[in-house]
């Protein structure tokens, strides 16, 4: 795919000037400290000019890299469109990042300009080594003349870091290619997902460090004229005037959120909206269901990985979609994979097995990241025998149709049995009053691991909503699946994305057994029936 994403902004930019390009609703505006309204494709075209003559002011060409601190206010959107143009990379940096973070990244990267917000520049200095640091209100220039630009479709638009859950992070080195395939992707899959070219008001609370927002959500509307909207983070106190204020059509979500919406009183906003449909990934089970009959909106499951980008992209966006059932859709055409056993054998049908992907034809890294910074080693070894490595185990069904079942350093291995732990926490948040559960593997002496439940709920319902889920547990799964320990907690560790930090939540478990901080329920786990 040739061009840039610049210059795909830059032809949605001619073809509609007028047209909105990015909302900030008044929600995010209140917490960002800046106004809330529409800016255009033209007006942001100006703007992007402006951001990329302050940059050949300061020295900045093409090859480089640029660390980016400007979460999802819309000076990210310039300056990564500024950058783009002038041929160099992004680096979005997490604003929970503390200063061992900051250091590793700039260092790792190499960027040689980082950009923030005013009271986080004393901390990128202090992280930074031969890396220029500015104030994103240094940039002053008001008007310029638009680039004129035919880059290349292989340049690196951006580098992404990895959660680093195992490990220091990696830095995923992504193309143009990269982000045009993503967004074309999208705009082909038709189905519950079709756009409306030019129309489209898409609502996403995720970040613009991770590759969902700012790859799959602000390519698609960026190539196809239609507007985005950032919200500064999920809110579910007033996610509905969000969605009500920019009239969205399309929201994107993660697992967690349409569980923490559920839990709001029900109201006139359940219905007063205009989404067609919702895209995210992780939910499954009665909240899919209960969900979409409340709301009167279809979520429709994906899979894709930073590393995959939607080359290979899978999801349910055509009848059967099998809600309920964690089932992410059929393997499109182009898409050459296989599920193998720890042993690298190929699994038989309906059995789980780590899902290895690429795309078929005599390109098969056509789409996918272009590689790990400085890690040839960890890039080799994804790729081993020529496929992708996902590390997600997945079954495929006597429709041909997929379904998640974990991740594989999410299993938990209890007398010889593999079990997922987003099975368990689907069918424990099942309970009335089970406000949040996570599900960790905790060492025991008998039987190798041990099934234990971290649970947020009110404290008045402890301990009786323990033994609740217990024997709810026991009716819905296989005995040795239940939770052997429960613990009460306030909060569970999450990322800035909602999404469950599974090593802390580990680290968690281990701590509270110890502590004796838990229920033991191993006793009543035996088999029925």
């Amino acid at each position: 795919m040739a061009g840039t994403v610049y210059e795909a902004f830059a032809r949605s930019a001619a073809d509609g000037a007028d047209r909105p390009f990015l909302q900030i609703v008044s929600d995010t505006a209140a917490r960002y400290g800046t106004t809330a309204g529409q800016i255009s494709y033209g007006e942001m075209l100006t703007r992007v000019a402006a951001r990329a003559a302050d940059y050949v002011a300061l020295g900045a060409r093409p090859g480089m890299r640029v660390a980016l601190g400007l979460d999802n206010r819309p000076e990210c959107f310039e300056h990564w469109l500024a950058l783009n143009a002038l041929e160099i990379s992004v680096v979005p940096l997490n604003p929970q990042w503390q200063s061992a973070e900051l250091e590793y990244v700039l260092g790792h990267s190499e960027a040689q300009i980082a950009v923030g917000l005013p009271d986080r520049v004393a901390a990128l200095r202090a992280a930074a080594d031969g890396c220029a640091v500015y104030a994103v209100d240094a940039f002053q220039t008001t008007e310029a003349a638009v680039p004129e630009v035919a880059g290349s479709a292989a340049s690196e638009c951006a580098l992404l870091y990895t959660s680093g859950t195992t490990g220091k992070p990696k830095g995923c080195m992504l193309s143009n290619e990269y982000y045009l395939c993503t967004g074309q992707w999208y705009i082909d899959v038709g189905g519950y997902c079709a756009l409306r070219p030019g129309e489209d008001r898409l609502v996403t609370p995720l970040p613009m460090y991770h590759m969902n927002a700012m790859a799959t959500s602000s390519m698609a509307m960026l190539m196809t004229g239609s507007c985005i909207v950032p919200l500064d983070r999920f809110h579910p106190s007033t996610w509905w005037q969000s969605i009500s204020e920019c009239d969205a059509t399309i929201m994107h979500y993660l697992g967690v959120m349409p569980a923490m919406l559920m839990n709001m009183p029900a109201g006139e906003h359940d219905r007063a909206h205009n989404i067609r449909f919702g895209f995210g990934a992780g939910l499954s089970g009665e909240l899919h269901r209960a969900f979409e009959a409340r709301f009167g909106i279809s979520l429709i499951e994906a899979w894709a990985m930073t590393e995959t980008g939607c080359t290979v992209a899978v999801i349910a966006s055509e009848e059967p979609r099998k809600v309920g059932t964690a089932c992410f859709g059929r393997p499109p055409a182009h898409m050459d994979y296989r599920l193998v056993s720890d042993a690298g054998d190929d699994v038989p049908q309906g059995q789980p097995g780590e899902l290895l992907v690429r795309r078929a034809g005599d390109a098969p890294r056509y789409g996918f990241f272009s590689g790990y910074l400085k890690d040839e080693a960890a890039t080799q070894e994804v790729w081993e025998g020529g496929y992708f490595h996902t590390g997600d185990l997945v079954y495929v069904d006597d429709d041909g149709l997929m379904h998640f079942v974990d991740r594989k350093k999410n299993v938990i291995r209890r007398s010889g049995e593999n079990i997922s732990a987003v099975e368990v926490e689907e069918v424990v948040r099942e309970c009335a009053g089970v406000q949040a559960v996570g599900v960790a593997a905790v060492p025991d002496a008998l039987r190798g691991d041990e099934v234990f439940a971290c649970i947020v709920c009110d404290d008045a319902a402890w301990p009786h909503l323990a033994e609740e889920v217990f024997e709810h547990c026991m009716t819905r799964l296989a005995y040795y699946k239940a939770p052997g320990y429960v613990a009460r907690v306030d909060a569970l560790p999450l990322t800035p994305t909602e999404k469950v930090q599974r090593a802390s939540l580990k680290t968690l478990a281990a701590r509270l057994l110890e502590q004796g901080a838990c229920l033991d329920l191993r006793e009543g786990k035996t088999r029925r029936g």
